[in-house]
């Protein structure tokens, strides 16, 4: 490329001007922001449960089949008082125990998410595949997925923490659309 210049001048074809500055600054977000803004994006936390010898500490969240809404998975983080195995499953049931409600994380959004949730204590049980399986040290963990587990509707997402004598936790954010 003899004789070409391979700097961008003002009297070309690609030349821009700066539109990003002080005073008109360009803004962008992750689409976990971008959710957030739009009152799309839930959290769902198991709080600090004591788990008993032989049992894991389980998380559900079921979107029923026409619910209208797809879910991505953005974090799953928390942490646990002895060593334990973190796993994701697809499918699933958890038999008994509560339905915790998703949380709006736009504080103060009227909006709701149209998925079923269910935590308990004991034993995952039913049709599932594993997605992830992380074993865990005491103390915390994160996941950032970032939208790379998709829940369409008519599908479950389970996970389990376990097993052993402890005290752990479940959080899960997701954002819907």
């Amino acid at each position: 490329m003899t004789n070409s210049n391979v700097f961008n001048q003002s009297n070309g074809p690609l030349y821009t001007q700066l539109t990003n500055t002080f005073s008109a600054p360009g803004i962008e977000s992750t689409p976990e922001g971008g959710a957030a803004a739009a009152g799309s994006s839930f959290a769902l936390t198991t709080n600090n449960v004591s788990v008993g010898a032989g049992l894991n500490l389980l998380l559900q969240v079921v979107n029923a089949a026409g619910s209208g809404r797809t879910l991505y998975v953005s974090r799953i983080s928390g942490g646990t008082t002895a060593a334990a195995t973190l796993i994701v499953y697809s499918g699933g049931t958890i038999t008994g125990g509560t339905t915790p409600a998703p949380v709006n994380t736009l504080l103060g959004n009227t909006n709701t998410s149209v998925m079923t949730t269910r935590q308990n204590t004991g034993t995952l049980t039913g049709t599932l595949t594993s997605l992830l399986s992380i074993p865990l040290t005491a103390g915390m963990y994160m996941l950032n997925l970032n939208g790379s587990i998709i829940v369409p509707p008519g599908q479950t997402l389970s996970i389990s923490a376990g097993t052993g004598s402890q005290t752990a936790s479940i959080n899960l954010s997701w954002w819907e659309f």
